[in-house]
């Protein structure tokens, strides 16, 4: 463990003053937490590359600057779009989920230098038909990468845990994926992904009973998704040789990096150390985003209404000491109750907890370039 995260905790007085001249909403990272996080994800790594997920940072700064770090290389991309503009400066861009954007793809088709800068993300055969037909007949080979589902599964697949993210299960199925992209002829397979969501985004210390069994799903993911990986890899490369096998996230860097077919592995959410890793043994980050947000209503004494914009309506409550993976009211407070400021019609601080807050009741708004 790389330190309690409140072992230092945040000075959101120094923060105040660093940004007294803005008017909120507004977004702040704290250079310093974000350099640890950043040093930590390496070390955690154990050596191995490391491509940064720029859907859970959502601010080209901060990719450069993490690129700019040894022990980091490539971005794990959100969408097409994303990828394409990131790739102006990034000379490897993998987008991290299949694209139907025919606009997008044809772009990518046309274009020598972003062709070889840019992966796809394939899943199914539906896929590599649609960008066979939208990247056109004739230019540069696109690059693709297989994804395969990470997820475990258990009494003959009546048990599903972890996300669903692609039909390619099994060695067999991602290794006949693979054989149908490298049948197309402006296909050229480069890479291999698998995500295992239910290690990596979800925390083994959970409150009471519940630790136990999360404890035990990852256990027994962890031992089967290393064969099942390693197999599908071995499947793969029978078929093309590959560039890349991307695995894991900011919760899974010490297990997935230690797997011999594993060449990099992603992460991106730890850098800002969200709420989501406080239930983590393994570390814990330094909050490094924060939120402010103006305080326009006090209905109750353990509820405080913040506004996104200025003018807008006012947003959801906010309960304090709330469990969800939305965005914490901070306050300047390390207790359950905000202080006496906050009851006032003044900004609140609010610690990033998840790489999305869209539909979250404090309404906030994730750093954007």
């Amino acid at each position: 463990m790389s330190g309690d995260p409140r072992a230092r905790p945040v000075d959101h007085d120094a923060l105040a003053r660093a940004t007294a001249h803005l008017e909120p909403p507004f977004a702040v990272v704290d250079l310093a937490a974000l350099r640890a996080n950043t040093a930590d994800l390496v070390r955690r790594a154990g050596g191995t590359p490391i491509r940064v997920a720029s859907k859970s940072v959502r601010c080209r700064e901060i990719v450069r600057r993490t690129l700019a770090t040894p022990g980091y290389a490539g971005v794990l991309a959100y969408t097409l779009p994303e990828a394409l503009w990131l790739a102006e400066e990034v000379e490897d861009v993998v987008v991290g989920y299949p694209s139907v954007d025919r606009a997008a793809l044809a772009r990518l088709g046309a274009d020598e230098r972003l062709s070889a800068r840019v992966t796809l993300m394939v899943d199914s055969p539906e896929h590599l038909d649609l960008t066979a037909a939208h990247v056109g007949v004739d230019g540069p080979p696109v690059r693709v990468c297989v994804e395969l589902d990470a997820s475990l599964r258990l009494a003959g697949g009546r048990v599903h845990l972890g996300a669903r993210r692609s039909p390619a299960h099994t060695p067999q199925e991602v290794a006949a994926l693979a054989r149908a992209v490298h049948d197309h002829p402006r296909l050229r397979l480069v890479g291999l992904m698998a995500y295992e969501g239910q290690v990596a985004g979800v925390g083994d210390d959970q409150p009471g009973l519940r630790r136990l069994a999360v404890r035990a799903v990852q256990r027994r993911s962890v031992t089967e998704l290393a064969q099942r990986r390693a197999e599908a890899v071995a499947a793969v490369r029978e078929v093309a040789p590959l560039d890349f096998v991307n695995g894991g996230g900011t919760g899974s860097l010490e297990t997935t990096s230690a797997e011999a077919a594993v060449t990099e592995v992603a992460a991106g959410s730890g850098l800002l150390g969200p709420h989501l890793f406080d239930h983590y043994t393994r570390f814990r980050p330094r909050p490094a985003a924060h939120f402010v947000l103006p305080v326009v209503r006090r209905p109750s004494p353990g509820t405080r209404r913040c506004s996104a914009a200025a003018g807008s309506p006012p947003a959801r409550p906010v309960a304090t000491g709330s469990r969800s993976r939305c965005t914490r009211p901070a306050c300047g407070s390390s207790g359950p109750r905000a202080p006496a400021r906050c009851r006032r019609r003044s900004p609140v601080v609010a610690s990033t907890t998840c790489a999305s807050a869209t539909g979250c009741g404090s309404a906030t708004r994730r750093p954007a370039s």
